[in-house]
């Protein structure tokens, strides 16, 4: 039976086991850990999506990071690419803190939600696109509870890009051929439900592949998140 309420959603996500090859990775992960973090007890589990439930604003990325919210339960919680996501997030007045440790850490979103395409740590943080499809539905049902009140959406690099596009194309006009990726990249996708437009961004991964070299800096992320918050009406 469909959730009828993100907390129904996010408790039933940790509980998918649709993937074998993912189900494997996430569980060895959790069973070896790193040396750092050998004190911890990982999540293990599928990661469910982080903020309110009337969020005006999303942000996608592509999958919980092995060490990062495979281990903490929470999205961008714990690993490099989550310290440089929140810090911006909340330089531009859509987090209340700027680092994210682990769940009971007080960090609270502003109208915004974080997700991701593919629920599972994959490895080498590469999902196949048979993972991505069995994961699509999970996806489809977060957009469709945040219906009433999603303004906007921040997709975090390609692979989020193109996950998410055939599923916004349900309720929202997506053109045809279909936009291409590329941070910076703004469109507005009409609604085909007779509600409000989508507004949506494009932006480079917050990876250490982009980040560390210089490709996505912190400005540049600050700049597509402050124009992403105000296209969803949220006060920064």
């Amino acid at each position: 039976m469909a959730q009828t309420t993100l907390a129904d959603l996010d408790r039933a996500v940790p509980d998918c086991r649709a993937c074998p090859r993912l189900v494997a990775w996430r569980e060895e992960v959790a069973r070896v850990k790193r040396a750092a973090f050998r004190d911890w007890d990982y999540w293990g589990r599928p990661v469910p999506g982080f903020g309110p439930p009337d969020a005006a604003l999303g942000v996608v990325g592509l999958a919980p990071a092995a060490h990062g919210a495979n281990r903490t339960g929470r999205m961008f919680t714990g690993d490099r690419s989550g310290d440089v996501l929140y810090a911006a997030m909340h330089a531009v007045g859509l987090a209340t803190r700027p680092t994210a440790t682990h769940t009971g850490d007080g960090l609270e979103l502003i109208g915004t939600r974080i997700t991701a395409p593919v629920k599972c740590a994959p490895p080498a943080n590469k999902p196949t696109p048979a993972e991505r499809d069995t994961c699509r539905p999970w996806l489809e049902r977060e957009l469709t509870l945040l219906r009433p009140t999603l303004r906007a959406v921040v997709v975090l690099g390609a692979f989020g890009w193109q996950a998410l596009l055939p599923i916004l194309g349900a309720v929202w006009e997506v053109p045809v051929p279909r936009p291409k990726f590329g941070h910076g990249v703004h469109h507005t996708l009409p609604a085909r439900d007779g509600g409000p437009p989508l507004r949506l961004f494009g932006c480079y991964h917050v990876s250490q592949q982009n980040t560390f070299t210089g490709r996505l800096t912190p400005a540049m992320l600050e700049d597509v998140l402050a124009a992403a918050r105000d296209a969803a009406g949220i006060q920064g």
